[in-house]
């Protein structure tokens, strides 16, 4: 799919409150690497995105994913789901696809934004707001829940 681009500073911090956590001060940028590999490569499999041979190989702010998924949509999450992390800034997404569908364009959302918004502004139509919710699941849980900075897949009609 190529290089995607993504806010540093927004997303899911590593060190959850329900994560053991690491004095940040004195983890080395290798460990830092370590930890978004494992912290990506469990929330790839907790959505249930099936992709075999899975690699992913993080180096500061840029994550590579490689391997073999049989879906574009399969494809665009594994990248959302690297992606929407705090302090990664771009996916090098070199999945390879069984299945060719339409791509999926991304948006990034902005302060105020809201799905039924970014569904009237993509779709014409503010009723279409589950269909980008769907499209994103199960990184969403909640259509009301989404912040700025955050990139969601919008699927063509």
């Amino acid at each position: 799919m190529g290089l995607f681009d993504f806010v540093t500073n927004a997303g899911e911090k590593m060190f959850g409150s329900d994560e053991k956590k690491e004095d940040i001060t004195t983890v080395s940028p290798e460990r830092i690497n370590e930890l978004r590999q494992e912290r990506i490569t469990k929330m790839i499999a907790e959505a249930g995105l099936e992709i075999e041979q899975l690699k992913v190989t993080a180096n500061g702010e840029l994550v590579t994913l490689e391997g073999a998924v049989k879906t574009q949509s399969d494809s665009e999450k594994a990248t959302l789901t690297a992606g929407n992390q705090f302090g990664i800034s771009k996916v090098d997404n070199r999945l390879a696809v069984e299945s060719s569908e339409p791509e999926a364009i991304f948006y990034t959302v902005k302060s105020g934004d809201s799905l039924s918004g970014i569904a009237k502004e993509q779709y014409g139509s503010a009723n279409k707001y589950m269909t980008i919710f769907k499209a994103n699941e199960p990184m969403l849980t909640d259509p009301n829940k989404i912040y700025p900075g955050q990139v969601l897949r919008i699927p063509p009609l």
